[in-house]
């Protein structure tokens, strides 16, 4: 894909909308849509890299309640023409077709990659990948089984969007608590797992959310390894402008 002269494309991830509190969450999210609306005039496109809720289940009727400001803010820019991508993270990975139907965005389970002026990107979330994090792996394949799944659903939407809500929160192999430490360039699994794909074909960037950590790490001669931070305690966002990736930071938080 060739970007046009004067766009750009985005990256974002790791919002949490609905945690820890209602208030709380309300106030991220209109500095989350404050900055949809300072972007909207020069995106070409969006990549949203999971983690937008911090729990997202779509009943056969229903899905979770709230959130009507960043879906209608998404539903407004979609249907100006800038293209939007999302990818599931661990805390929304029960996306099932609501996306695709209601807001024509297209819903990614697994890492993709995509070409910008002649850039390859590798994207996704970053759950699951790299060495170790057993104890996630093996939850994350309970959770994804249709099985489990079917259960769930059978729960009425009062009882079970309660539930998973407090797991979320607390079980920190969910929550993600542990992650938010920076381990080193070299022990950071996200930039080991980089490196092992560039061992049989290049990327110029490698670009994931999920650590809630900014960070850029040179994992080869000309290829990165970014993490886009979060929307809780770093408000920190990717930009690309069809030469250059930058990790930036909003400068305003109300």
């Amino acid at each position: 894909m060739k970007l046009p002269e004067g766009k750009k494309i985005y990256f974002s991830s790791d919002n949490h909308l609905g945690a820890p509190t209602h208030s709380e969450s309300l106030e991220r999210e209109k500095i989350f849509i404050s900055w949809l609306d300072d972007i909207k005039a020069d995106a070409h496109s969006i990549f949203l890299l999971g983690d937008l809720f911090d729990f997202w289940f779509e009943y056969r009727e229903v899905v979770p309640k709230g959130f009507v400001r960043t879906l209608g803010k998404l539903a407004e820019l979609r249907d100006s023409g800038i293209d939007i991508f999302y990818f599931v993270g661990n805390h929304d990975l029960w996306m099932k077709g609501y996306f695709e139907e209601e807001l024509n965005i297209p819903v990614f389970h697994k890492p993709q990659v995509f070409e910008f002026n002649s850039k390859k990107f590798f994207l996704g979330h970053g759950d699951g990948l790299g060495p170790g994090d057993k104890g996630y792996k093996r939850m994350k394949k309970v959770f994804v089984h249709p099985v489990s799944k079917w259960l769930f659903k059978w729960l009425h939407p009062d009882l079970g969007v309660r539930l998973a809500r407090y797991l979320s929160v607390k079980n920190k192999l969910i929550s993600g608590d542990e992650d938010a430490k920076f381990l080193g360039e070299e022990n950071e699994w996200l930039a080991q797992y980089a490196r092992r794909k560039l061992e049989t074909e290049h990327y110029d960037y490698f670009v994931f959310g999920h650590r809630h950590l900014p960070m850029e790490i040179q994992v080869g001669e000309q290829s990165k390894y970014i993490n886009l931070g979060d929307w809780i305690a770093h408000y920190t966002y990717g930009m690309f402008d069809g030469d250059k990736f930058y990790l930036k930071k909003l400068n305003k938080k109300t």
